[in-house]
């Protein structure tokens, strides 16, 4: 994860700290999502670019976030697979609608910018659903390890976007951080839900933890790139 933010830190807050002229584009939502809270507003997140190198940096953040979220959607599949009737269900349950939220949002943010998602998403498809269901299969407590190890790799990721961005510009970027601050914080808050269920308690928890961190950051590093 230090590497990433390094990454994300030579490439992006040095481009993005020169001055830019302001500018917006309207969000499209779609008219009965009602994406996360009532009380979130619907707004285009990205200004418009001041030139080329602006627009990569941007399309790199928006296709990693679009990666990560994807790949979180499909660990929640997994997990429902196997824990769905449950009564973990319900649990795991409410921490997908965010996920779909959060992956719709992105979904969208790409269309209307003409960003291309990265080409690992089959990959990511596959492996995030086998990641859901096989740490499902060590039982709740798995399921929410796995949890508890993506959800920190994510939100330690947004936080890295968030200092890039406020060190460049937070004026311009106002409605991009205060989404990534909303999304980051759905993390944190499954994060903490894993840890209330137990995750500690799987054995080889912190070996589990570890090797899935380990992927998420090769996740990040191979989706800002490709």
């Amino acid at each position: 994860m230090r590497a990433a933010a390094g990454w994300v830190q030579r490439c992006g807050a040095a481009r993005l700290s020169r001055p830019l002229r302001v500018g917006s584009v309207p969000g499209v939502l779609n008219q009965g999502a009602a994406w996360n809270s009532a009380s979130r507003r619907r707004y285009g997140v990205l200004p418009r670019a001041r030139d080329a190198e602006e627009k990569a940096v941007l399309d790199s953040m928006m296709r990693v976030d679009h990666a990560g979220e994807y790949g979180a959607d499909r660990i929640c599949a997994g997990q429902m697979a196997v824990l769905g009737r449950t009564q973990a269900g319900p649990l795991i349950q409410h921490m997908w609608e965010q996920e779909k939220l959060h992956l719709q949002k992105f979904n969208e943010i790409l269309a209307e910018h003409r960003v291309r998602p990265t080409v690992m998403l089959p990959f990511w498809n596959v492996a995030g659903f086998v990641l859901g269901a096989s740490t499902a299969l060590l039982g709740k407590e798995g399921a929410m390890a796995c949890t508890v190890a993506v959800e920190e790799s994510i939100s330690e990721h947004y936080n890295s976007q968030i200092r890039t961005l406020m060190e460049a510009d937070p004026e311009r970027y106002t409605d991009l951080l205060q989404l990534i601050k909303e999304f980051r914080d759905d993390e944190l808050e499954h994060h903490d839900t894993g840890l209330e269920h137990d995750a500690e308690s799987v054995p080889g928890y912190f070996l589990l933890k570890t090797v899935i961190q380990a992927g998420c950051k090769a996740a990040i590093y191979l989706s800002q790139r490709i």
